[in-house]
């Protein structure tokens, strides 16, 4: 078997101990006689793997019983559109900070829901960096404020989030969740994609305050009701079943590894080692983001040339470092350095580097 370093932003690469167990289980899932992707979503094998992912991740998170996990499909893109369609009435202001290509898709969905406002740009900076907290005035009228807080493509990432009092806060954590511990007592409901940090494609994440979702308008489409999946265990239609279950091994691997605090120490230690090379050559390695909204996930760099872009990423996917391409709407260089990417990983790509820089300076 020959196992690479993908770097790539999503989906990305998951724990190796748990693809194991994935390969172990796939033709007997708890000694149930089928595979996971037999069993029915209604069945007592079903509902352990869904009740534990649930419990497991607040357990991550430190959320007692007032907290509902929810495991739903459309991605986070999905919920761009029923954040508003639940939260933003007439009368009141979606309000968003946008930081990001998806905080700008955010923005455009919901203001085909209702009234929005953006009072935090840095679009034309192409998006280099996030706002300090003292740059976010919330409007009277506000009935949430939006935030991305890892922004996968331009390599930003909030390090501390607003207070909002009264007004819910809102987060798109899709790049970063489970990455570090983070202040739920600020949040009303965070969403996140799981596919780049925590599982596979195909499911979605929603984390939220039990009351903040309580009372939602009858008159929603059901299936875009926060409401009605709290109110059936995220069971009112069948789940994306395989990724739930993938969520739920990553979960239980994350706790044992030490849980959220020892993941964000490794995790600040893998990213120094390949921002050090961006500092030490900085008339070569361009990175991307202000220092102070530098992420932790994804890695943003340029090199002096289009072409030189080119040869890096071919000359690392030969010696097995994969998806360095930056997303093809800004261009550069990209590492994800997401939890499953191992320590040796980043060394391995840092060695690169210092090698490429060496040879092309």
């Amino acid at each position: 078997m020959k196992r690479i370093f993908n770097f790539s932003a999503g989906p990305a690469m998951l724990p190796l101990e748990v693809l194991k167990q994935v390969q172990s289980e796939l033709l007997d899932c708890q000694n149930s006689g089928m595979s996971i992707l037999e069993v029915s979503h209604r069945s007592k094998v079903y509902e352990k793997v869904n009740s534990e992912a649930e419990q497991d991740i607040k357990d991550l998170l430190g959320l007692d019983d007032s907290w509902c996990v929810l495991f739903l499909g459309g991605g986070a893109s999905l919920q761009f559109t029923m954040v508003p369609m639940n939260f933003l009435p007439e009368g009141k202001v979606g309000v968003y900070a946008d930081t990001s290509s998806f905080s700008a898709k955010a923005v455009k969905e919901a203001a085909k829901v209702g009234e929005t406002k953006v009072i935090f740009s840095s679009k034309a900076d192409k998006y280099n960096r996030v706002p300090k907290l003292s740059e976010l005035t919330l409007p009277e009228n506000a009935a949430y404020l939006h935030i991305t807080g890892n922004n996968t493509i331009e390599g930003t990432e909030y390090k501390d989030y607003p207070d909002t009092g009264a007004v819910p806060l809102i987060a798109d954590l899709s790049s970063d969740i489970l990455s570090k511990p983070i202040p739920t007592d600020k949040f009303s409901l965070i969403f996140a994609g799981a596919q780049k940090n925590i599982g596979p494609g195909g499911v979605v994440v929603v984390i939220a305050k039990k009351d903040f979702i309580k009372g939602r308008s009858t008159t929603l489409p059901t299936m875009l009701n926060y409401e009605v999946h709290m109110d059936n265990n995220s069971l009112y239609n069948t789940p994306p079943v395989f990724g739930v279950y993938i969520v739920g091994l990553v979960a239980k691997w994350l706790k044992a590894q030490g849980g959220l605090k020892v993941m964000a120490q490794r995790n600040e230690a893998k990213a120094k080692v390949v921002y050090d090379v961006i500092d030490a050559h900085p008339e070569f390695y361009r990175g991307f983001a202000e220092r102070d909204s530098r992420s932790l996930m994804n890695v943003t760099f340029g090199l002096p040339t289009t072409e030189l872009e080119a040869q890096f990423v071919a000359e690392a996917t030969a010696i097995g470092l994969n998806g360095l391409k930056g997303h093809r709407s800004v261009g550069g260089l990209r590492a994800s350095i997401y939890n499953a990417m191992p320590h040796m990983g980043c060394v391995q790509l840092a060695a690169f580097m210092e090698g490429f820089w060496y040879k092309n300076k």
